[in-house]
Order: structure tokens, then C-alpha cells, then sequence
């Protein structure tokens, strides 16, 4: 192995396991047993060193991104590519952290080929007609709202303790810009929209329509439907 790959190696492992995702290039030379002169020799500077260490990172994903083979339906290929894209982001949060929430990465060439792959969906979606905006809009918005949705359960796991987030965001933007991506509600869907439109109005209610006890049962019994899964 070089020692350019050991040092890139040695990164990776530093930051997966650093509680700040912070290193410092003298931890990176321990690790790597080298001289900090080699780093700066081979990246220039740290941000040289990250932003090579973040495509290594980010370089298996899409390296299973380029392998998928598609499917018939490329919508299906892009809610997949939806939810590998927050998963992986979750299993490599610091080196996340550092492509889309940071620009001391700026040399990174990971966001743009994540890009790139996008559109070769999104092109096949609007070869079908199915596209409601330009190709390249579309690829902005989703991109933009799984990096935001990704980095939001990342940084603020308190503020967003579901991680099935993404996957409501993902129906919720997919659904305004693909015809078709929303399918008709079923019964038991239907049943929690209507909860939820109940629910969001006790409160404009007459206030003796209810005693406080019954406004309070209701809106548990309201909870539970609106928590529930389509299928219960």
C-alpha cells in the first residue's frame, strides 16, 4: 500500500471514531507513522488531506451507486437512491458532516459525481415523460432536501429522533416532482389523513363542545390512528 493510501486510511479510521469530527494531522501521522511533512508533501495542507479522505469514504458508496443495476422504473431507482444515500450519510455521519456541511472540503469531488449520478435518473424519468420540472432543477431539489434531511438527523438526532424522516421527506418531494410518485390513499391511509385533519382542529373548536377529559381522550385516540401504519 503507499504511503498516500495508508495516510488516507489512517484519516478515515481517526475521523469514523473521533466523538468531534475533528483531527488533528498530528493524530494522522501517529497513526500512520509518518512525518508531517509527507502529508503536507502529498495533500498540500489538512484540507487537502480531508477532502481526499471524504472521496475515499464517499468513493464506496457511489462505487455501489455505479454497480446498482436499474431497474423497469427509475422511480423506484431513485427513492433507492434516496434511502442508500441517508443510510449511508447515518453510518458515516463525520465524513458527511464534512462534504455537505462544510466548505473546508471544498476540493472534494464526491458531492459532484453524487450529482451526476442523480441525473442519469432523473433523465430516464423525464425520457418517460413522468418529469413535472427540468432534469437539472429536479436534481437540485433532491439533492438539496437528502443532504438537509440527512444533516438535520445527524446534527440534531434530539430535535429529529426518527430516522424515518427521510422517508416522509423523500415521498413528500418525490411526490412534487414526479407524476404519479403519490399514490391514491388506501383505506387505512385515508383514515390517518383524516386524523390528522381532525386533530389540528380540536383546538379552533367550540370549547364546550367538549369537556376538558373528553378533549383529551379524543386527541390520544386521534394520536394513535395518525401514529399508525396504513396496515395496522
Amino acid at each position: 500500500m503507499s504511503a498516500r493510501s495508508v495516510i488516507i486510511e489512517a484519516t478515515a479510521g481517526l475521523l469514523a471514531r473521533s466523538p468531534s469530527g475533528d483531527i488533528s494531522t498530528r493524530a494522522v501521522c501517529e497513526a500512520a507513522g509518518v512525518q508531517q511533512p509527507v502529508i503536507y508533501r502529498l495533500f498540500g495542507d489538512k484540507d487537502g488531506l480531508l477532502a481526499a479522505t471524504v472521496d475515499h469514504v464517499w468513493d464506496q458508496y457511489l462505487g455501489m451507486k455505479r454497480a446498482a443495476e436499474e431497474s423497469a422504473d427509475p422511480l423506484t431507482d431513485l427513492r433507492a437512491g434516496w434511502d442508500s444515500h441517508s443510510a449511508f450519510a447515518l453510518a458515516h455521519p463525520n465524513a458527511y458532516r464534512l462534504l455537505f456541511g462544510s466548505g473546508g472540503v471544498a476540493k472534494a469531488e464526491s458531492a459532484d459525481e453524487a450529482m451526476r449520478l442523480l441525473r442519469l435518473v432523473l433523465d430516464r424519468l423525464a425520457a418517460e415523460g413522468r418529469l413535472l420540472v427540468a432534469p437539472e432543477i429536479a436534481a437540485r431539489v433532491v439533492m438539496a432536501a437528502n443532504t438537509g434531511v440527512s444533516l438535520a438527523l445527524i446534527l440534531h438526532p434530539a430535535l429529529y429522533p426518527d430516522a424515518s424522516l427521510s422517508s416522509t421527506m423523500r415521498d413528500i418531494v418525490l411526490g412534487s416532482l414526479v407524476s404519479g410518485a403519490t399514490p391514491t390513499p388506501g383505506a387505512g391511509e385515508s383514515g390517518r389523513i383524516a386524523a390528522i385533519t381532525l386533530r389540528t382542529t380540536l383546538p379552533t373548536l367550540p370549547g364546550e363542545l367538549f369537556s376538558d377529559r373528553e378533549a383529551g381522550l379524543l386527541d390520544e385516540w386521534l394520536g394513535r390512528i395518525q401514529s399508525s401504519s396504513p396496515t395496522d
